[in-house]
């Protein structure tokens, strides 16, 4: 018998189906994982299968709500090709250090391949406790589960790179956290699990040959191109730079505020992974917080770009003695690299901003254009998706699109704006009609609002009612269209039901 596999003597179902399951990432030092089982639930139910995900990624959907799969997605049964491992990885957790964290409640049941080629993690988070534990029971909450499928889901059907959320089970048992909580299982898709912090935790133990080993893999998993570069592990340095301020740039432009941006929460990959204390601006404040554990604003909404340079400086350290033999060489090439990032993240970010404006050509102008009516938002209070989904309502002649105008609180401060906007698009060779429809497609009007996800996370806790959830993620899935029918979906809050804080879960 495999000793990475468990016993299921002790299992009523049949045999758990074989998915296709490789684990490249258990032939690196073992220092990177720990071999580990999920922990068994009493009574497991399935909440919700994405089954357009499941069909993408290959696998059958029938299946996966049959009882085999329920009892795979779960962790009651390991399919047959599966080796569980936990990742270790490091990380700077609000700036500080913390040289060994590691996956505490989440087990990665491996690989499998897509038809176009592409490798996908298979995770289940919240499946038991794992060497990286600490003093945590291993297990997740229903709340931060339900959070993190919403979440993940709306940014993938806004074109976010992102995790996904293959499925949510519900497990029957109690978490004890503040008070006792119904307990679930996430299903975790990712391009990979690799982060900023596993960089960090391989460098800090000197081991320079496994150091080597995981940027290689990583080149060849994520950015094959770096290979042929004449200094590959600075090539690598500077693809994943790109990569994360493209990410940040996309964030930027639709109100996402990560909310616990530390180096462990940074994936390699280029993808938003750990939906956290995370949440979407309702009224445009640069300075937001949410998160219930930021109490100094160091990941604020406006603060992102800005730790993203930081954490990468982390992974540049990591990455010193790959760079370059002499280590002064190294650090002036890596921070070459770094003061690049401005560069790397404005132009997406602008050219993404200039599409939410309608803007299909470039002007010097357009920066100062864009700031200005992010701060005539800020001081007229104005909902940051609606006013730049509403901008693009036909106006009166020289004036401002009802809609518009009545999202702000003091709507003659848009005129000064208005007329250079107006003025601006003069430039422009599209129709009103295409233009409009070009920035309905870049501006959403329903994202995952905070007070509709905590609604649906207390129907669920205190009622066992999914009916709310399976109804926002109907509604996310297609966040560009107009919906008449789902218009309350759209609603910024009332003052009574803002939320103030979010919360970890763990």
């Amino acid at each position: 018998m495999n000793p990475c596999l468990p016993d299921l003597t002790q299992w009523t179902g049949t045999p758990a189906m074989a998915i296709a399951f490789e684990s490249t990432y258990s032939a690196l030092p073992e220092t990177l994982f720990s071999p580990v089982q999920p922990s068994a639930v009493r009574q497991p139910v399935l909440i919700r299968l994405n089954e357009a995900l499941a069909d993408e990624l290959g696998l059958d959907a029938r299946w996966l709500k049959g009882a085999d799969g329920l009892a795979a997605l779960s962790g009651n049964a390991i399919p047959e090709a599966s080796t569980p491992i936990a990742l270790a990885y490091a990380g700077h957790q609000f700036g500080n250090f913390v040289p060994r964290l590691g996956d505490g409640r989440a087990i990665l049941l491996g690989e499998i391949l897509r038809e176009d080629g592409a490798r996908r993690d298979i995770q289940l988070k919240g499946a038991g406790r794992t060497p990286y534990s600490r003093n945590g029971d291993g297990r997740a909450a229903l709340g931060p589960v339900l959070r993190e499928y919403i979440v993940s889901e709306a940014m993938a059907a806004l074109g976010v790179p992102t995790t996904r959320a293959l499925a949510a089970v519900a497990t029957g048992e109690r978490v004890q956290r503040e008070t006792g909580l119904p307990g679930a299982v996430l299903t975790r898709v990712a391009a990979s699990h690799i982060r900023v912090g596993t960089f960090q935790y391989v460098a800090a133990t000197g081991d320079h040959a496994a150091l080597r080993s995981l940027a290689d893999y990583v080149i060849a998993r994520h950015y094959p191109s770096a290979a042929e570069a004449e200094n590959p592990y600075l090539a690598l340095f500077e693809q994943i730079l790109r990569a994360q301020a493209a990410l940040i740039a996309h964030w930027m432009s639709i109100g996402f505020i990560h909310g616990v941006m530390n180096t462990d929460n940074m994936a390699i990959s280029g993808e938003t992974i750990d939906y956290g204390p995370c949440a979407f601006l309702d009224t445009y404040e640069p300075t937001k917080v949410f998160s219930s554990i930021d109490q100094f604003g160091r990941y604020a909404f406006g603060n992102q770009p800005r730790i993203a340079v930081w954490n990468l400086a982390r992974l540049a350290e990591a990455l010193l003695t790959l760079i370059a033999d002499d280590p002064d060489t190294a650090a002036a090439l890596a921070t070459e690299r770094l003061q690049g990032f401005t560069a790397q993240f404005d132009g997406p970010y602008l050219a993404r901003m200039r599409t939410k404006l309608g803007l299909a050509t470039a002007r010097p102008e357009d920066a100062q254009l864009i700031a200005d009516f992010l701060q005539t938002m800020r001081e007229g209070q104005a909902d940051f998706t609606l006013a730049f989904r509403q901008l693009s309502q036909p106006a009166p002649e020289n004036g401002v699109p009802t809609p518009l105008a009545a999202l702000f609180s003091n709507p003659d401060t848009l005129n000064d704006w208005a007329a250079r906007y107006r003025e601006r698009l003069r430039y422009e060779t599209v129709s009103p009609e295409e233009r409009r429809q070009a920035m309905d497609q870049a501006n959403p009007r329903f994202i995952p609002r905070n007070h509709q996800i905590e609604a649906v996370i207390h129907a669920a806790v205190t009622e066992n009612d999914y009916t709310p959830f399976h109804k926002l993620i109907a509604v996310l899935t297609h966040p560009f269209a107009e919906q008449p029918e789902n218009a309350t979906f759209a609603t910024p809050p009332a003052p009574e039901e803002e939320v103030h804080e979010t919360f970890c879960g763990t």
